[in-house]
């Protein structure tokens, strides 16, 4: 039974172990100084008072020993508790700056509910948080990279784990079951195929664990986008086209930017949508646009099921289930 007491003793945390051993000390201390001096220590929390007090600072001079046995007891005390408080608080220190270090080199999983987890770091996720922890009401971010060693984000609402994204117990310390979405950018870094594969692998992993998390996958190359749908993305990202897209536009307006006015306006929130209400639904797209002129708003599109509409006919009559996109 002793034996048995002793390995739990020596199973507990080192904190943990100091801090009995101390208080094993200040109590039989305490004790002993009350049954050699009873008339200076009249009860036994003042001579643990006493003890307490003489091992961790140089003592208040309310409690003083007058014996000999008495000095002798508080030199003990002095050598032994100076010691005892001593490893104590520098463990605590020590154990306070393991913590922040781990934290920061993205050992420490992640606790929380509808939290945004990004998958990559490079440019594209860098220039996205950005934007995301300076809103209004910023949403908690999960970072995960194996190539970073600590949080390159100096913020509050981004927590770092460090490691492979297709890896089960780098998405599981994400909280991933209460997570809110998914975004996996490429790694550029690679061949375009190479990087769409890594990218399609951590989509399987993540859906393997929790299926019905919205994922977000930014593919490179045209015939992975089949694959990414297959293995259940919710949205692909076509990077390449959407890059092509600008390049065409630049050649041919002349360079004075027009397409990059309008993402910067994207950019600043300024598109959102929202469902039809009943007092719209029936009504021809015209009519709608300009109620919705009157209150500031720009209507462009529709969005119904699968299917987007900018700037449909006039004479379209909105639908019950109709997204109807507006710049503010």
């Amino acid at each position: 039974m002793p034996n048995r007491v002793y390995i739990s003793f020596l199973r507990l945390p080192l904190l943990v172990r100091i801090l009995l051993i101390a208080l094993l000390v200040f109590l039989s201390f305490g004790i002993s100084i009350h049954l050699l001096e009873p008339d200076t220590f009249p009860t036994i929390f003042d001579g643990i008072w006493w003890a307490i007090i003489t091992a961790s600072t140089v003592g208040y001079g309310d409690y003083v020993p007058h014996s000999f046995l008495g000095r002798l007891t508080a030199l003990i005390l002095i050598l032994l508790g100076v010691g005892f408080v001593s490893s104590y608080f520098g463990t605590l220190a020590a154990a306070a700056v393991t913590k922040q270090d781990a934290f920061s080199e993205g050992r420490i999983p992640f606790k929380g509910e509808g939290h945004i987890i990004i998958i990559g770091w490079n440019e594209r996720s860098k220039e996205l948080i950005s934007k995301l922890t300076h809103t209004k009401y910023a949403q908690m971010i999960v970072l995960i990279d194996e190539t970073l060693e600590a949080n390159p984000v100096k913020s509050r609402f981004v927590h770092f784990i460090q490691g492979k994204g297709h890896v089960d117990e780098t998405i599981i310390k994400s909280d991933i079951n209460r997570a809110e979405k998914v975004l996996i950018t490429a790694d550029r870094g690679n061949d375009e195929l190479q990087a769409d594969m890594n990218s399609i692998l951590t989509l399987l992993t993540i859906k393997g664990i929790c299926a019905q998390v919205k994922c977000i996958v930014e593919i490179l190359t045209a015939e992975q986008v089949i694959n990414a749908f297959r293995a259940g993305a919710d949205e692909v990202i076509q990077s390449n086209k959407l890059t092509c897209v600008f390049m065409v536009n630049s050649l041919h307006s002349n360079g004075n930017g027009l397409l990059s006015n309008i993402v910067h306006e994207l950019q600043e929130s300024r598109l959102s949508s929202y469902r039809a209400e009943e007092q719209e639904i029936g009504k021809p797209f015209s009519d709608v646009c300009h109620i919705l002129l009157k209150k500031g708003f720009l209507l462009i599109g529709i969005q119904r099921g699968d299917e987007t509409m900018l700037n449909p006919s006039h004479s379209l009559p909105i639908e019950e289930k109709d997204q109807l996109l507006i710049f503010k």
